[in-house]
């Protein structure tokens, strides 16, 4: 059996957004109880990620570190099309991901007590962000 939803996540600009509940809520949609969830961003200058769910210092320190790996408006970079952000949302989306792989059991995400789903935006403005969600069992 396969279910498929479409996600639209309204960032609010850089930083992490947890998309937990409502790719749990789709999970629940697809009555699937043991399976697993894909859940894949359509974008390449953000990224989804599992992390921490409890304390928010975990993804602001995530923020800095690739800050220092791909830094805003680097003269190196020839890609600048959107602005000085524009390279190095593309660089941190290919050091991170655009999809991710849950189990499913019991007719939910089979994720750690302290695991959570965020949708990363890499860009500085607000942007809309489509995620598929696929849940097969």
């Amino acid at each position: 059996m396969a279910h498929q939803e479409i996600l639209q996540v309204e960032t609010r600009g850089r930083g992490t957004q947890d998309i937990t509940r409502a790719v749990n809520a789709a999970v629940a949609r697809a009555g699937v109880d043991t399976g697993i969830a894909h859940v894949f961003v359509q974008h390449t200058s953000c990224s989804l990620t599992i992390t921490e769910n409890a304390d928010p210092d975990v993804r602001r320190d995530l923020e800095t570190i690739l800050a220092r790996l791909a830094p805003d408006g680097d003269p190196a970079y020839r890609h600048d099309d959107e602005g000085p952000d524009d390279m190095a949302a593309h660089a941190r989306n290919v050091l991170t991901d655009t999809g991710v792989t849950i189990p499913v059991g019991g007719g939910a995400l089979l994720l750690g007590t302290w695991q959570g789903l965020y949708l990363w935006e890499h860009r500085s403005a607000p942007h809309r962000r489509t995620v598929v969600i696929t849940v097969l069992g």
